[in-house]
């Protein structure tokens, strides 16, 4: 228990008479006294004192059972309302204390901290307008959880695909060089042309452009056999782990007439995605998609049609188009990803045919085409900073502390308070009651037994445990000098 800085003085009293300064009763294990009529009898207590406090060989501080057991006891009695040297701030601030110095005491810390953020009924009653603190103090916990279960939300958000259709426009232009007779070097006296591929997202407003070549897996240019042969007709790029992103596509040949080409383009999809079986694709009504989609599109088949078998839940009774499919009467639905295997193809490429003209008046001519892709939704990366956002928690923690430390000194006027009226109305019986409070505290505190005012009367040692207390003193004395005067003797004779 907490206490106030200044105490008033206690005189202890004179002794015992009979009895030493700081001895106590006889321990547990001593005899309790000789046989016969006068100690038949079972021993009487003296009143007012439990049993354990009567342990004459306590001369160590106490356990910290027993002293929780005697706090406890110490929070049962009645204090006087406002006594200062017991106050719950100052108790409060000395579990926080505890709570710091050990670890695991931290989530009761936790939970007293926000305990300490209401304000006490009596407070309420005499400050009316307080309760428009507690209305938003209710408030305040609806929306944590609120907005607790939305971060719950956008974390389960977060583990799933966020993509957006985007238009990405495709530019294919080309120049042509002819040739010139009076160059130095070989290039300038060979006709040549050069093709461009570029491209770029309409309406990006992400601040990090993507490269053209992110888009693609692989990216083939067909140009005529009969004019560059069967070994040099094919312009190849794929991608790879060391790939380097770049803005556009280039190929430069030697030629001066025309050339038909065929540009192939295969998406790069995240996460992949493949084209149905032609037969699978016009039951389940989708192209090209990813496989989770057609594991679920299939399910949703099964769910529509009840396919499902009634009395064993994990067998699927196929229909006539899944026997086509699937090639059996009945299979189980853990068993669709296995045979899906044979029945997905890469997804077809996207076929552009262009026309490499080297007539002058065609030269600012661009091709341009619409491609649609998917890209990360920019408020995946909007709900990713705001779950490692830290600046709103450590404002709201700063706030809280300060709302703690109010209600701390509002508390603490309320106890000063009660202590002035509470004074005011009846001085002296409240300095009695104190008196007896600071009593019991000091007790408890220096470990004293007995009760020091009455030990000082004579009255005292007249009750009818004091005869055999003093005997069983003696007792004990003849005892003690027994076991020393053996001693002595059994060294002696050795």
């Amino acid at each position: 228990m907490e206490h106030d800085a200044f105490f008033f003085p206690f005189s202890s009293g004179p002794a015992r008479p009979g009895i030493p300064s700081g001895a106590r009763m006889p321990h547990q294990g001593a005899p309790m006294g000789p046989p016969g009529p006068p100690y038949g009898g079972s021993p009487s207590v003296r009143p007012g004192i439990p049993n354990p406090v009567m342990e004459a060989s306590r001369k160590r501080p106490a356990t910290s059972q027993q002293v929780q057991q005697q706090s406890v006891q110490n929070r049962a009695r009645k204090k006087p309302v406002g006594f200062p040297g017991a106050n719950e701030i100052a108790a409060r601030q000395m579990d926080m204390r505890d709570a710091q110095s050990d670890p695991t005491l931290g989530s009761n810390a936790k939970r007293r901290k926000m305990a300490d953020k209401i304000l006490p009924q009596r407070i309420r009653e005499l400050v009316p307008e307080s309760q428009a603190y507690m209305d938003l103090l209710a408030f305040e916990r609806k929306l944590d959880q609120t907005i607790m279960r939305k971060r719950v939300d956008i974390q389960e958000a977060l583990k799933r695909p966020m993509k957006q259709k985007r238009k990405l426009r495709l530019y294919i232009s080309n120049t042509f060089n002819p040739a010139k007779p009076d160059a130095d070097d070989s290039d300038g006296s060979i006709a040549s042309w050069e093709l461009r591929v570029e491209g770029k997202l309409l309406d990006d407003p992400g601040k990090q452009k993507r490269k053209f070549s992110s888009f693609f897996k692989s990216l083939v240019i067909e140009l005529d056999k009969d004019l560059y042969g069967p070994d040099n007709h094919l312009v190849e790029w794929h991608r790879t782990p060391t790939t380097q992103e770049t803005d556009g596509f280039q190929v430069k040949r030697p030629g001066d007439v025309s050339v038909r080409c065929t540009l192939l383009l295969m998406l790069d999809y995240q996460p992949p995605q493949f084209k149905l079986d032609p037969r699978l694709a016009r039951l389940l009504g989708i192209h090209t998609q990813t496989r989770s989609a057609i594991i679920q599109a299939l399910w949703q088949y099964v769910k529509t049609n009840k396919l499902q078998d009634a009395h064993d839940k994990e067998y699927i009774n196929c229909d006539k188009y899944f026997q086509q499919i699937f090639d059996c009467p009945r299979l189980k639905f853990s068993e669709i990803p296995q045979r899906l295997t044979n029945l997905l193809l890469p997804p077809d490429p996207i076929v552009i045919n262009h026309v490499i003209s080297v007539d002058p008046n065609d030269q600012k001519k661009t091709a341009c085409y619409d491609i649609d892709v998917e890209v990360e939704d920019p408020l995946k990366g909007q709900m990713s900073s705001f779950l490692l956002s830290t600046a709103n928690q450590q404002e709201i923690a700063s706030l809280d502390n300060k709302i703690h430390e109010t209600i701390e000194s509002i508390n603490q006027l309320k106890i000063q308070r009660d202590f002035m009226l509470s004074f005011s109305k009846d001085p002296k019986g409240y300095i009695q009651d104190w008196l007896k409070s600071q009593t019991r505290d000091l007790k408890m505190m220096t470990d004293m037994v007995g009760n020091p005012e009455e030990e000082r009367r004579a009255e005292f040692y007249h009750q009818p445990w004091s005869q055999e207390a003093v005997s069983r003193y003696f007792y004990c004395k003849i005892q003690q000098r027994r076991q020393e005067l053996e001693q002595a003797l059994a060294v002696r004779n050795t």
